[in-house]
Order: structure tokens, then C-alpha cells, then sequence
């Protein structure tokens, strides 16, 4: 049920932070539930995933984008793209660092020339349980510090975005934890088992798409197609016997059930896009924005 009343607050707050900062792990914390894939290759969010929490008459809305770089190619274009849009369209943001990496850059090193953030930022040093207590001196004590594994600072993140949801009425239901469709996060699990299956670099260039999704079904049936930009890849990603792409397959399926709480039959193909992250067209196939100006 959508609570309309007065009293209610519903604010969005977006994750900004570099590769691998945890913000993927902090959004899974913030909402109690995995949603975000985790990876500890950087740069494995490259769409934005949606958490929500409700705490009695506040629902907080947390955003994961892709983490802030500087762009090499189209799709990196594409993602930074969309991490700027997100900041200045939040009502609040928390800005990540990982604590074992000193003190961040201000967040407006970032924004260049786009409009100035309005919005209240909190600054948050991330990883906190990789730091003893007796090392954290210095510039670090004007931050929160967090751990996403023991929870140290997650009840004091929260109550200062408790703080500062506007007044308005909840933009979902009491009990969603995400206003994303499950297709979304099934292809997303796709992919995080890529990271976990395949080599250092050949994730980046795996996309995936899920095709069919067939929750009538028992099992839920979801085909999925993994890109890859080149035939070599593709034999990579199958494998000697198909040995491969069955690992992955079963890695990704079982993250899929937990989710869903039913089983699945996993589907995967693997076909050529070629330069997929340097093509404008195929990325919008893959449902990323065009980035200004590169519409070709």
C-alpha cells in the first residue's frame, strides 16, 4: 500500500562514489536484501539499480549508478553520463570513498561543468572494517565511517537520510524493495556470475540481455543472450564443451532462485556484437542513453 498522507516522507538518495568504492554493497545493507551485484573487479555497475527501504511513514529510495570515472570509451561515456543526471536529480546524496584510500576529492571535482548539486551531501568513508581504530586519525574523523560487513555506521547513515526525505507521499509500495522489473536484476545476476566465472578483462566486454521471461512457467523460464564483441570471446565464454557457459549459467541461476524464491531454468546463448561498447546503436539496444552529442 502507497501511503498518501501527510505525514509521509519518501526522498531518493543516490550512491556517488569512484569504482569500487561499495556502493553496491552498501545499497544491499541500506535495503537489507541483494540487489546490486558485487564484484571486487572495478566498474561492475554500469546501469543505475534501485533499492527501497520503508521505515513507518519514510521511504527512502537509494540509487546505485555506475561509479564516477574519467570516460575512456562510449559505454564509459555513457555511464558517466547517466551518474551525473542521477546526482543532480537527488533529494539527497551520499558520497563514498573507501577508507583506505585517505580522504576523497570533493564531490564537485566531478560535476565539471554541469549545473551545481543543490542537494545536502553526506560523506562517507566506506571499508571501515579493513581500518583498526587505533590507524583512524588525521582528516578521516569529519567523516562517517561505514562497514557494509559489520554494520558500523549503517543506523547513523540511515537516521540522516530519515532526516532529510522531503515531505510527500511514498512512491511505491510499503513493501517493494525495488521499483525495478526481476528481468532487470536477472540479467544483472547474469552478469555478476561473468565476473566471478570468467578471466580479469572478458567480463567488461560481456553484456547481457534477457530475451524471455516466463514467470508463468514452473520453472521460471528466462533467456538470457550474452554479447561479446569479438568470435574469440565467444569461444572463451562457452568454453571447451560448453563447460564454461554451464558454470556460469549455474552460478547465475542460483542468485536468480534466491531472488525469486522458486526455481529457474537459465537459458544462455552467446552471440557476436561486435565493438558493442564503442557503438552507439548497439548500446541503446542494450538500453543504455546515448551519450550528448555521439548519436552515430
Amino acid at each position: 500500500m502507497i501511503d498518501q498522507s501527510d505525514s509521509a516522507r519518501c526522498g531518493t538518495f543516490v550512491l556517488a562514489g569512484i569504482p569500487n568504492a561499495g556502493k553496491s554493497t552498501l545499497l544491499n545493507a541500506l535495503v537489507g536484501d541483494k540487489l546490486a551485484i558485487i564484484s571486487r573487479k572495478p566498474q561492475s555497475t554500469r546501469q543505475s539499480v534501485v533499492g527501497i527501504r520503508t521505515e513507518g511513514s519514510t521511504q527512502l529510495i537509494f540509487v546505485d549508478p555506475p561509479g564516477l570515472l574519467e570516460p575512456r570509451y562510449l559505454l564509459q561515456e555513457a555511464m558517466q553520463q547517466l551518474a551525473l543526471e542521477q546526482l543532480l536529480s537527488a533529494d539527497a546524496v551520499i558520497y563514498l570513498h573507501p577508507m583506505p584510500e585517505g580522504d576523497p576529492a570533493p564531490l564537485e571535482t566531478w560535476l565539471r561543468n554541469k549545473a551545481k548539486m543543490r542537494a545536502p551531501v553526506m560523506t562517507v568513508l566506506t571499508k571501515a572494517d579493513l581500518i583498526s581504530r587505533d590507524r583512524r586519525r588525521g582528516g578521516s574523523a569529519q567523516y562517517l565511517a561505514v562497514s557494509a560487513v559489520t554494520g558500523e555506521g549503517i543506523d547513523t547513515l540511515l537516521a540522516w537520510c530519515l532526516a532529510h526525505a522531503p515531505r510527500r507521499p511514498f512512491r511505491n509500495a510499503a513493501d517493494d524493495i525495488s521499483n525495478q522489473p526481476l528481468r532487470f536484476f536477472a540479467a544483472e545476476f547474469v552478469r555478476e556470475a561473468a565476473f566471478e566465472v570468467l578471466g580479469d578483462e572478458l567480463p567488461y566486454a560481456v553484456a547481457a540481455e534477457v530475451e524471455e521471461f516466463r514467470e508463468s512457467r514452473k520453472p521460471v523460464y528466462i533467456r538470457v543472450t550474452l554479447y561479446v564483441e569479438r568470435e574469440s570471446q565467444k569461444g572463451m565464454v562457452i568454453g571447451s564443451g560448453g563447460r564454461t557457459v554451464k558454470i556460469l549459467g549455474e552460478t547465475a541461476r542460483g542468485k536468480i532462485e534466491t531472488l525469486l524464491g522458486s526455481k529457474v531454468y537459465l537459458d544462455l546463448w552467446v552471440k557476436v556484437l561486435p565493438k558493442w561498447r564503442t557503438s552507439p546503436l548497439a548500446l541503446r539496444q542494450l538500453g543504455f542513453p546515448t551519450p550528448i552529442g555521439r548519436n552515430r
